[in-house]
């Protein structure tokens, strides 16, 4: 028998993380996690300070179980979970795995039940009934998912979590499996569930109209204590709620401690990028490698006087670093700042009129300047050479 104090303990927190990038983020089209990239990517969420990690799916046998039972007895400060569906035989494969953990899955809405189970309402209530007191027999931690939540009706939504929590189980895994909720109704119907259900609520968000985090923001709002989160957001289509963007979002927006060690996140998403096969976007929130690049001159000249003129946060709470680009939007300050790195004292005269030079060099690379190209350009202005007037020539 696993000792549930000893789970509860380790999930204790203002908002848990259950991390699933092992197994909903693997879930993404054309990824596949080798199994000693599953064990460091479940030790580097360990190490982050994650509170319980998704391990994968048991019932799939072969190399998966051997990886989840493998990660399981890694003596992590995580709970290890495994998803299963509500079987007794899929349960007794994540048993056999010595998880402390188990997701029991089942869809909640009827277009579900009617088009892909095929069976009753009734029936999806026996089998969730069935499958948590098995779970709580042996003695596991026991989330209940709701598949396709966000298109269930409200009273069988409800009548579903009370099904689960009267069997046994710990908290409910509210699912929006289609992407499909936007923050008024997310929040409307996580409330719904706690105003009428004796049971802890997680947010399991999808991406498909770009609100996984906004809506797991709302969640957390209307209550709910825990989050399903994948590391960059990979998953499904779209993928899931990112862990970066919920973890900072909750310690600087919602101001919520979340007991994870932000310093590594790019760390770890730029293990998980390879392991998955997936550049990390420039762009991406966070991780991304422009989230502390400034060209425009406003901004950098901004930066460059008080760092919180743009900056939400510093580079160093990431693991990221702050870089200033030389290009065709740049100003005076940016062409001073970088200089000066290279030992070059300029005044402002002197930038004011390498400001064309550098602009127009950018046009033509149809790029931003590396600092040496900008020192290259400044040492043929002082000899008062132009090289793009000679090249046009």
């Amino acid at each position: 028998m696993k000792d549930i104090s000893l789970v509860l303990a380790k999930i204790n927190n203002h908002v848990t993380f259950c991390d699933t990038t092992l197994r909903d983020g693997e879930q993404a089209a054309g990824i596949v996690f080798a199994n000693i990239e599953k064990l460091r990517i479940a030790k580097l969420l360990d190490e982050l300070g994650v509170q319980q990690i998704e391990s994968g799916i048991p019932a799939m046998g072969g190399d998966e179980k051997k990886a989840i039972r493998k990660i399981a007895q890694m003596g992590l400060n995580a709970s290890v979970l495994g998803w299963n569906r509500a079987s007794l035989e899929d349960i007794e494969h994540s048993i056999d795995c010595d998880v402390d953990s188990v997701a029991i899955s089942m869809s909640a809405s009827d277009i579900h039940i009617e088009h892909k189970l095929r069976k009753s309402r009734e029936w999806v209530l026996d089998r969730i009934q069935e499958a948590v007191e098995f779970a709580s027999d042996h003695g596991l931690y026991i989330s209940c998912n709701g598949e396709d939540a966000s298109r269930a009706d409200p009273e069988f939504l409800i009548e579903f979590a009370k099904t689960a929590a009267e069997a046994g189980a710990h908290r409910f895994r509210y699912c929006d499996t289609l992407g499909i909720d936007d923050p008024f109704s997310a929040y409307k119907n996580v409330k719904m569930i706690l105003d009428n259900v004796d049971i802890d609520v997680e947010m399991h968000t999808h991406n498909d109209f770009g609100m996984a985090t906004a809506n797991a923001v709302a969640g957390i709002k209307a209550g709910a204590k825990f989050v399903s989160t994948t590391v960059m957001g990979i998953g499904e289509r779209t993928g899931n709620t990112p862990l970066e963007e919920i973890v900072m979002t909750c310690k600087h927006i919602l101001k919520i401690p979340t007991g994870v060690e932000t310093e590594r996140l790019k760390e770890v998403a730029e293990f998980v990028a390879k392991a998955s096969g997936r550049d990390i976007p420039p762009w991406k929130p966070i991780v991304g490698e422009n989230c502390f690049a400034h060209e425009a001159g406003i901004h950098t000249d901004g930066v460059i006087k008080y760092l919180s003129n743009y900056e939400p946060y510093s580079p160093e709470e990431v693991g990221q670093t702050r870089k200033i680009i030389i290009g065709k939007h740049s100003g005076r300050s940016a062409i001073i700042s970088a200089l000066k790195e290279k030992g070059i004292t300029v005044d402002e005269e002197t930038a004011s009129k390498l400001l064309p030079l550098v602009r127009a060099a950018s046009v033509s690379l149809k790029r931003s300047l590396s600092t040496n190209e900008l020192l290259y350009l400044y040492q043929d202005f002082k000899e008062g050479t132009n090289v793009l007037d000679e090249i046009e020539e």
